[in-house]
C-alpha cells in the first residue's frame, strides 16, 4: 500500500505595495489589487489540487506576520471555504518571514549602505550583498539570507515531519516570502545551492513538496520561477 501523501504547499505572498528601492524584508504595506486577486485565484487553484490528488485539507494555514503574507493566506482561505473545506485557523509567525535587515528595516539599499559608510564599526557592504545568501548585515537583528531559510526548514520540520496522514494524505498550506522559501527549499536539499540566484517564485503560486519519512523531502508539484541571473531578486 503506498504512504499516504503527507504535502506542504510553499505560496509566496501575492504583488503588494513595495517601497521602492527597500529589500522587502518587513515592509507593512498591502497588497495591492491585483494581488489580492492572484490569492483568490490561488484559493481556486489549492482546491483543485485538493480534488487532484484526492488529499485532505489541513486546517490550519500557516503564514508570515507580515501583512501582505496574512492578507494572502486571509484571501486563499475564503476561497477555500467557499469551496466546502474546512479552515480552522491563520496560524501566523515568524518564522515564517522575509530574511531580517534587522534595524535597518525598509531603509532603502542606498541607505542601507549609507549608514555602514558612515558608522566607524563596520566595513562597507560588499557588492551585491542584497542577493548573496551568506552575507549577514552587521546591524543588530540582521541574519542572512542562508540564516532566514533555515529557520523557515526548522518550522516546516516541525510542522510537516511529526504529521502521519492518514490515506490517501493531508495538504498543509504556509504563506511566506521567496528568498526565505528558496532557502528553505535548500535547507531541505530540494533545491540545490547553484539554482538559488536563478530560481524565483511566482506570487501567490503554490509549489508543493512532499515529505516520506524512507526519502525525506521531495519537490511534488507546482513550477519555480526561472530568472536570468543579473535579475535583482525582489524577495
Amino acid at each position: 500500500m503506498a504512504e499516504p501523501l503527507n504535502l506542504a504547499a510553499l505560496i509566496r505572498h501575492g504583488e503588494y505595495h513595495q517601497r521602492a528601492g527597500a529589500p522587502s524584508a518587513l515592509q507593512p504595506f498591502p497588497l495591492t489589487t491585483e494581488g489580492i486577486e492572484q490569492a483568490r485565484a490561488c484559493g481556486d487553484d489549492i482546491a483543485a489540487r485538493l480534488e487532484r490528488y484526492e488529499v485532505t485539507l489541513n486546517p490550519t494555514l500557516h503564514c508570515s506576520p507580515q501583512l501582505r503574507a496574512w492578507q494572502t493566506a486571509f484571501e486563499i482561505a475564503g476561497k477555500l471555504r467557499a469551496h466546502g473545506h474546512q479552515v480552522a485557523e491563520i496560524r501566523e509567525t515568524p518564522s515564517l518571514s522575509e530574511r531580517s535587515v534587522g534595524s535597518a528595516a525598509n531603509l532603502t539599499v542606498e541607505e542601507i549602505e549609507a549608514v555602514l559608510e558612515t558608522d566607524p564599526r563596520y566595513a562597507p557592504a560588499p557588492p551585491g550583498w542584497k542577493s548573496d545568501s551568506h552575507y549577514c548585515l552587521p546591524l543588530h537583528g540582521a541574519e542572512s539570507l542562508m540564516d532566514a531559510g533555515a529557520r523557515v526548514a526548522r518550522y516546516l520540520r516541525d510542522v510537516i515531519e511529526p504529521c502521519q496522514p492518514s490515506a490517501p494524505g493531508v495538504l498543509t498550506l504556509f504563506v511566506g516570502h521567496g528568498a526565505s522559501f528558496r532557502h528553505g527549499a535548500h535547507h531541505l536539499n530540494v533545491l540545490p545551492y547553484a539554482q538559488i540566484a536563478s530560481h524565483s517564485m511566482h506570487h501567490a503560486q503554490p509549489l508543493l513538496l512532499c515529505y516520506n519519512a524512507r526519502v525525506s523531502w521531495q519537490h511534488f508539484d507546482g513550477a519555480w520561477k526561472k530568472r536570468p541571473i543579473k535579475e535583482e531578486p525582489l524577495d
